[in-house]
């Protein structure tokens, strides 16, 4: 089931709010991955200097450290987060940070669902975007459609109801917050345009 977002009705999503999202993000993701690692590695027959924390409750750093990854690391470290993310994209067409913040991803031509296809491509996208000291990521604040390079290799925007972009806040007395309220100017450009 696919349904078209049309123009009027959403707005894109500026770059502020896009980290503040994979802030959100990031520390579920956090939340999540590291007690599963710390049992796997810390039940798996493994010496004390790979349990992910001390007896102190301090991060082992040599646990994490770079080295040659070995199957397991590479299935908890890059392929179940992926895993995570793209079916979350695909289910909910939105992380849970984007959907903290209303927001979702679509196909840039047409407004519907991005097909997995799409969502495969952005994730791998991150990457390249984040390579060249996060230019492309920071692209996002630029680009008049609020598209990072990853968005663009997939065709996809991130967008958000109007009707949340646009709500103000009121301050003052009862009779303050009747009076009319200027629009926001839909032609701005800038970091958090939306």
């Amino acid at each position: 089931m696919s349904t078209r977002a049309t123009g009027d009705d959403w707005v894109y999503v500026g770059f502020w709010l896009r980290v503040w999202a994979s802030i959100i993000d990031s520390a579920l993701l956090l939340i999540v991955l590291f007690p599963v690692l710390d049992w796997v590695f810390g039940h798996a027959g493994s010496t004390s200097t790979n349990d992910l924390y001390s007896a102190s409750g301090q991060i082992n750093w040599a646990a994490i450290s770079p080295g040659w990854p070995d199957p397991l690391h590479i299935l908890l470290y890059w392929v179940l987060p992926a895993a995570i993310v793209i079916v979350f994209w695909r289910a909910r067409k939105a992380t849970p940070g984007k959907m903290a913040i209303h927001a979702r991803i679509v196909d840039a031509r047409t407004g519907t669902a991005a097909t997995s296809r799409q969502l495969l491509v952005r994730y791998v996208g991150y990457y390249v975007s984040s390579l060249p000291l996060g230019l492309g990521l920071i692209w996002v604040g630029i680009d008049a459609r609020k598209q990072g390079w990853h968005d663009k290799m997939a065709g996809t925007v991130v967008i958000r109801p109007r009707a949340i972009a646009n709500a103000t806040a009121h301050f003052g007395n009862a009779a303050d917050t009747n009076a009319a309220q200027p629009a926001p100017d839909s032609s701005t450009r800038g970091w958090n345009n939306e």
